[in-house]
C-alpha cells in the first residue's frame, strides 16, 4: 500500500468513526477477521477483561484486543501506539495490526511500510517465550529460549516501545484467560527466617541444587559421539560434561549463607522491587556460559522454566563478576554468576520449576548439534510467605532499559561534554595555541557529525520543542523524554549552557548538521570558491526569517501537531543526518540545495532559516556571562575580528551579537595571539618605534658629550 493510499484510508476510517460508531465497529471486526481468517463469529467486546472472543462455529479460536486497554506506554511522539492484537487460545499471537500511531520517524521519515513489516513478525510467535527486538537475526534462537525479531534502523525507540506494548497487553490477557498463564498465589521469601547452614547442609536440604550431566547422557541426547567437537579435549574424558550448582538467593537461609551478610545486603540493594535472583556455578567440559559471555546480558545456554513457559535470566554482573571470591564454597575452580529474574516474568518460587541447559556443540562453522536437559526442582514452601496476588507486577521501565542498553554511548557522550565544558571554561588559555585549538575544534566537529549525529542519532530538532510545550500543557511525563538517553542528555546540557554561554555551544559545537555545514566551508576554502558578499543591512533583515518560521511552527503545533511535524521538514536534519539521504527525492533535493548554498554563504541555513537556532537564541538572551572578551580597540578602529567572523555575529562597533554567535571562539584566538590581533601588533610596532627612537637619542647624546682626556 502506498503512503498516499494509506493516508486516505486512515482519513476515511476517521470519518467513518465520527459518522457512525456502527461503521467503526464493522471496520474493527473486518480487521479482526484478517487476524483470524477462519472466524465465523466475533463477539462484542466484553468488560473484564476487555477482549473480543473469536469463534469458528462453537470452537474458541482466540481473543482480539486493543493495546490501549492494557498499556499506557507512550511512544516517542508522546502518545501511545494503538494496536489491535490477536492471540490464539494456546498463547500464540495470531498477528498485530497498527490502528493508530504518531511516531514522526514513520509518518514523516521512513514511511509507514517499515512499521507494518515490523509488526508482521509477531504472527505465530508464542508469548510463552521472551520476544526481544534486535540482536541476532529474527526468529527463534537455536536454544528456543528466546525469540528475536528484526528492529527498524533509525526507529529503535519506537519499535522497542511497540514490542513492550504487545507483550504487556498479551500477557495481561493471557494471565486472566489462558490456562497455564494464570498467576498463582504470590510467594515472597520470609525476610526474618534465617538459620546458619554450611555447604553440605544446604545440599542436604535441597536449598542448593547439584546437577551433574555425564558425557554419556549428552551423547545419548545427540544420538552420536561428541568426539571432534570444538572445545571437547581428549584429556577432559575423566571429568563430567557439566557439573552444576544452583540456588535461589532471595531466601535468607540460602542467600545469606552463600553470600555472607555483606554480600546478601548488597544483593538486596541491587535487586529492584519484586525482582528475584538465582546463583549458578558450573565446571566441567561445558559450563553454563561460554568463554566469550558478555556480562549484564542474558545467557543463551541457560533458561528457567515454569508452567512450560521460558523465563529469561539476566546476568547482574554482581561484584564485577567475581562471584567465586564472594562465596565460601569447597570448590577449587568453576564459573559463577548471579542472575536476575525480572518482575514481569511472574516467577513463583514456591511452585515447581525447572532449570534448562541448552547444549549447542560446534564441529565447524557449518555443522552444529543441539540438545537440551532440564532439572526439575521444588523449593521448600516453608521459606515463603504465600498470599493471593493483589495486583499485576509492573515491568521494568522501558526508559531505564534504553539507558542500560546504551550505557557506553552515554559514557562517550558524557566525556565529550566534559571536554567541551573545559574548552569554554579555559578558552583564553587554550586559544593562545592557535594551531592546536583549530585541530581540537576540527576533531570535535568530526566527532559531532560522526558519533553524535550519524551513529548515536543525537540530532536535536524543533519538533522536540513542540513535544515539550504540548506536554507542559497536558499531562507531563518525564519518561517520554527519557526514552532516548542521548537526546535527553544533549537537551539537558544545551539548556544549561544557554544560560551560561548562549546558543553558540550547541549551534557551533554539538549540532551535527551545523558541523556538516562547517566542513562544507572548509571544502569551499580548499576549492577557492568565491563567497557571496551579503551586506550588513541584508544580513540583519534575513536573520529575522528564522524567527518567523519558528513562530509559525509553534503556533501550528498548538492547532495540529501532525501538521506542525510535516511543516518542520523545513529542517533538513531528518533527511541528511537521521536517514542519511535515503529518502524520496524532493526531501533529498531540498537538503542538497541548502548544503550547496553553504558553499557560497558560510552556514547559510544556520544563519537565516534554522527555527531551532532561533528558539535557542531566544532563550540564550538570558545568558549570565559575556565570555567573549573585547578590548577598547575592537571596532574602533580595528575591524579584523569582524572580517574574520564568517557567521556575521560581530557588529561594526566591535560588540558581539550573542543571538547569532555560534561560539567558534575564532575572535578569542585572534585576540590572544600577538601575531593576529591588529591592536596588539600596532601596540608592538609603536613600542618598537619608541624604543628605536630612544636608542637613537641615546647614541646622539653620547656622540655630543665632551671627551675627558686620559690621565
Amino acid at each position: 500500500m502506498s503512503r498516499r493510499a494509506s493516508f486516505f484510508s486512515r482519513m476515511l476510517l476517521l470519518l467513518s468513526m465520527l459518522a457512525s460508531p456502527t461503521l467503526f465497529a464493522q471496520e474493527l471486526d473486518a480487521q479482526i477477521q484478517q487476524l483470524f481468517p477462519k472466524a465465523t463469529r466475533i463477539e462484542p467486546k466484553q468488560d473484564n477483561p476487555p477482549v473480543h472472543s473469536v469463534y469458528q462455529l462453537d470452537e474458541l479460536l482466540g481473543y482480539a484486543f486493543e493495546s490501549t486497554d492494557y498499556s499506557n506506554l507512550q511512544g516517542f511522539s508522546g502518545k501511545p501506539i494503538r494496536l489491535l492484537i490477536g492471540m490464539e487460545a494456546q498463547g500464540v499471537l495470531a498477528g498485530v495490526k497498527v490502528l493508530e500511531h504518531h511516531e514522526p520517524v514513520f509518518l514523516h521519515g521512513l514511511g509507514e511500510q517499515p512499521l507494518f513489516d515490523f509488526v508482521d513478525q509477531y504472527q505465530q510467535k508464542s508469548i510463552g517465550i521472551p520476544i526481544v527486538v534486535g540482536g541476532s537475526q529474527g526468529g527463534a534462537s537455536e536454544s528456543e529460549s528466546i525469540v528475536r525479531i528484526d528492529g527498524v534502523s533509525k526507529a529503535t525507540v519506537s519499535v522497542v516501545i511497540l514490542n513492550e506494548t504487545v507483550l504487556l497487553s498479551a500477557l495481561s490477557v493471557a494471565r486472566k484467560l489462558l490456562e497455564g498463564f494464570a498467576s498463582g498465589p504470590l510467594a515472597t521469601a520470609k525476610p526474618d527466617l534465617y538459620e546458619p547452614l554450611d555447604w553440605s547442609q544446604l545440599l542436604q536440604r535441597d536449598y542448593l541444587q547439584h546437577w551433574t550431566i555425564s558425557r554419556e547422557e549428552v551423547e545419548g541426547g545427540l544420538g552420536h559421539s561428541i568426539e571432534g567437537y570444538l572445545g571437547i579435549e581428549p584429556e577432559s574424558d575423566t571429568q563430567p560434561f557439566t557439573d552444576l550448582y544452583f540456588a535461589y538467593l532471595n531466601a535468607p537461609s540460602i542467600g545469606r549463607n552463600l553470600l555472607g551478610d555483606a554480600g546478601f545486603a548488597r544483593l538486596n540493594e541491587e535487586l529492584k522491587a519484586d525482582e528475584q535472583a538465582v546463583l549458578v556455578l558450573s565446571s566441567g567440559m561445558y559450563r553454563h556460559v561460554p568463554d566469550d559471555f558478555v556480562p549484564a546480558t542474558s545467557p543463551s545456554r541457560l533458561v528457567l522454566m515454569q508452567n512450560d513457559h521460558a523465563i529469561d535470566l539476566y546476568d547482574m554482573n554482581f561484584n564485577n563478576g567475581a562471584v567465586m571470591e564472594q562465596l565460601d564454597v569447597p570448590l577449587d575452580e568453576g564459573e559463577a554468576q548471579i542472575f536476575r529474574i525480572k518482575a514481569h516474568s511472574a516467577f513463583n518460587p514456591a511452585e515447581p520449576a525447572g532449570l534448562r541447559l541448552n547444549v549447542n556443540l560446534q564441529r565447524n562453522h557449518l555443522v552444529q548439534s543441539s540438545t537440551q536437559f532440564t532439572r526439575d526442582f521444588q523449593l521448600d514452601q516453608a521459606l515463603f510467605n504465600i498470599e493471593e496476588a493483589q495486583a499485576a507486577v509492573e515491568p521494568t521501565p522501558i526508559w531505564l532499559r534504553m539507558w542500560q542498553e546504551r550505557i557506553w554511548q552515554i559514557g562517550v557522550l558524557g566525556m565529550s561534554l566534559i571536554l567541551l565544558s573545559a574548552v569554554f571554561i579555559w578558552q583564553h588559555r587554550i586559544s593562545r595555541h592557535s594551531r592546536g585549538f583549530h585541530l581540537l575544534r576540527a576533531g570535535f566537529l568530526l566527532f559531532t557529525l560522526g558519533f553524535i549525529g550519524l551513529y548515536a542519532q543525537g540530532q536535536l530538532s524543533v519538533v522536540n520543542i513542540f513535544t515539550l510545550l504540548l506536554a507542559l500543557g497536558e499531562n507531563f511525563d518525564i519518561r517520554v523524554f527519557l526514552m532516548d538517553p542521548v537526546i535527553f542528555i544533549l537537551w539537558s546540557f544545551t539548556f544549561v549552557s544557554l544560560f551560561l554561554w548562549g546558543r553558540g555551544v550547541f549551534c557551533g559545537w554539538l549540532c551535527p548538521f551545523g558541523a556538516l555545514q562547517e566542513m562544507l566551508g572548509w571544502l569551499a576554502k580548499r576549492l577557492h570558491i568565491r563567497q557571496w558578499k551579503i551586506s550588513d543591512r541584508s544580513h540583519q533583515r534575513l536573520q529575522w526569517l528564522k524567527y518567523l518560521i519558528l513562530i509559525g511552527l509553534v503556533s501550528t503545533a498548538f492547532y495540529s501537531l501532525t501538521l506542525a511535524e510535516r511543516l518542520a521538514e523545513v529542517e533538513p536534519f531528518k533527511t541528511s543526518i537521521t536517514l542519511f539521504f535515503v529518502r524520496s527525492w524532493p526531501f533529498v533535493l531540498y537538503a542538497m540545495v541548502l548544503l550547496g548554498l553553504g558553499l557560497f554563504v558560510h552556514k547559510f541555513y544556520c544563519r537565516y532559516i534554522c527555527p531551532l537556532g532561533a528558539g535557542l537564541a531566544m532563550l540564550g538572551k538570558f545568558h549570565l556571562f559575556s565570555w567573549l572578551k573585547r578590548i577598547d580597540a575592537c571596532g574602533q578602529p580595528c575591524q579584523h575580528c569582524k572580517h574574520q567572523c564568517e557567521i556575521g555575529a560581530i557588529k561594526r562597533d566591535g560588540r558581539i551579537d550573542y543571538d547569532e554567535c555560534i561560539q567558534c571562539l575564532e575572535c578569542i584566538v585572534i585576540l590572544n595571539n600577538d601575531d593576529q590581533c591588529v591592536a596588539t601588533i600596532s601596540a608592538r610596532k609603536r613600542a618598537d618605534k619608541a624604543a628605536r627612537q630612544a636608542q637613537s637619542e641615546l647614541i646622539a647624546s653620547d656622540a655630543m658629550a665632551p671627551r675627558v682626556p686620559a690621565s
